[in-house]
């Protein structure tokens, strides 16, 4: 568990700019305010105090970002009473799921759809057009987020993106982060709604979790964005292993 947690907070700092405060390592994107990927990460078994707190509120609000952290909750345990005192509430727990070697189910294949590793930019503009739909985000597609995603496979990650076979539409795509350690975290899955309820994101999980799997990783983990998401991972052999917390702090 502890592991798992070091590489989930090594991870969060990858391609970030970071900032230690107190038992807390804040994570900062240098090109995007989105919530969710400008978080911090309590060490394995903080016990944080209330000035430690308030200077990690204060690093998030000078850079106009809402204060966040997501972590596993075992691993510290006392970290969530003191964030709670000072304001900071829930947003969801959610269960951490795994799918180690010989755990994952095969998966049919999607009727008229093909899985394919991106190779050109065009794939790869392509996989997160449709990520970005999927998720009901309207920004487009840039340079830079291409570049993004060619590095994560450079590095050793893994991607796949679903191609209609009749119009050659992009339908969905996933991706998984640069294996270290035996893990690697599995997210970005998406499937335009035109194309739901086929199998498609299932199709994926198995696919990249297979891919990892041959490429040395020990235990593959996701995180569902809720019951139907879980439901859907659990097809492709991924069972609960842990809980994490993700929390915030909206008002001044």
């Amino acid at each position: 568990m502890s592991a798992l947690q070091s590489y989930i907070r090594t991870n969060a700092a990858t391609g970030r700019e970071t900032e230690r405060i107190g038992p807390f390592l804040a994570t900062f994107s240098p090109r995007s305010a989105n919530r969710f990927v400008n978080y911090a990460v309590p060490d394995d078994g903080a016990v944080p105090t209330t000035s430690d707190v308030v200077a990690l509120i204060e690093a998030y609000r000078r850079r106009n970002l809402v204060p966040r952290l997501e972590f596993m909750t075992d691993t510290a345990p006392e970290a969530e009473p003191a964030l709670r005192g000072v304001g900071f509430t829930v947003e969801r727990r959610i269960p951490v799921m795994t799918c180690p070697p010989g755990q994952v189910i095969t998966q049919p294949e999607p009727v008229g759809t093909t899985l394919v590793v991106p190779r050109t930019d065009a794939d790869y503009a392509a996989m997160l057009a449709a990520q970005h739909e999927a998720y009901d985000s309207f920004e487009p597609i840039t340079d830079d987020d291409v570049a993004d995603a060619k590095d994560n496979v450079a590095r050793g990650g893994l991607a796949v993106v679903a191609y209609d076979r009749e119009t050659g539409e992009a339908a969905g795509g996933g991706v998984a982060d640069v294996i270290t350690g035996g893990f690697t975290e599995l997210a970005g899955f998406g499937v335009r709604a035109p194309y739901r309820r086929r199998g498609i994101a299932a199709a994926i999980t198995e696919c990249l979790t297979r891919r990892a799997h041959e490429r040395g990783a020990h235990l593959p983990f996701l995180t569902p964005a809720g019951p139907p998401e879980e439901r859907i991972y659990a097809k492709a052999g991924y069972r609960p292993a842990h809980e994490m917390v993700h929390l915030s702090r909206e008002s001044a």
